[in-house]
Parts: C-alpha cells; sequence; structure tokens
C-alpha cells in the first residue's frame, strides 16, 4: 500500500495535500483497493462552504457507494472535472490525477490535527 510521507490523512481515509492556503484531496491507495474499480464519482458544487466531517461528494465501484467527507472545514475552489469521464483513474492515480477537490481554508496549518503517514499506516493496519 502507497502512503506518500508529505501528505496528511483522514481516518475517513482521505488524503490532503496543502498547497498554501489551499487543500487539495483524495482518496487513498488504501481506499481506492478496498473500493474496487471505481465506475462513478458525484463531485461536490464549486463556492460551496463545507463544515469538516460533512459528507460532500460520492464515489461509486463495482462493490458498494462510498461517501467522502470534508476532512476540514472550508469553501470547494475546485473540483477534477475529468473524473466525470475517467473515474477509474481514482484507481490508477490516487494521488496524482485521481484528486477530487479543493478547498480554501483560512491559512496554513488547516490540516494539522490530522493523521501522518505513520499514523495512517497505523490505522490501517490494525
Amino acid at each position: 500500500m502507497n502512503v506518500p510521507e508529505d501528505l496528511r490523512y483522514s481516518t475517513d481515509h482521505e488524503w490532503l495535500r496543502t498547497e498554501g492556503d489551499r487543500i487539495r484531496v483524495g482518496i487513498t491507495d488504501y481506499a481506492q483497493d478496498a473500493l474496487g474499480d471505481v465506475v462513478f464519482v458525484q463531485l461536490p458544487e464549486v463556492d460551496q462552504d463545507v463544515e469538516a466531517g460533512a459528507s460532500i461528494a460520492e464515489v461509486e465501484s463495482t462493490k458498494s457507494v462510498s461517501d467522502i467527507y470534508a476532512p476540514v472545514s472550508g469553501r470547494i475552489v475546485e473540483v477534477n472535472a475529468e473524473l466525470d469521464g475517467a473515474p477509474e483513474t481514482l484507481n490508477s492515480d490516487p494521488y496524482g490525477e485521481g484528486w477530487i477537490f479543493v478547498l480554501e481554508v483560512g491559512g496554513d496549518g488547516a490540516a494539522d490535527g490530522l493523521l501522518d503517514a505513520n499514523a495512517y499506516r497505523a490505522l490501517t493496519e490494525s
């Protein structure tokens, strides 16, 4: 299982990459593997304010439908529209082209309370 050291992780299996006052979010390698082949992604609305823990998107696979949660509070400023035509990108490149949305947050440090790579590995191994 791939767990990049430079990312933060939620206990709901989302990854976060801090980019200044923005945070790019996707699902982890562990999550995409558990889901199986992704066939549809319902993206969140741009310009929507979200609270940490709120369900804001869905991923449908051949096995199930899973909610995607906002790992931190903020405003959605971008979504990955490429997933509309290629939802399988979540399986093939979860940490790259398979990102789902970008949140604008109130500055650096918004993801500080989330898991680092070692803590996320421990979560998935238990």
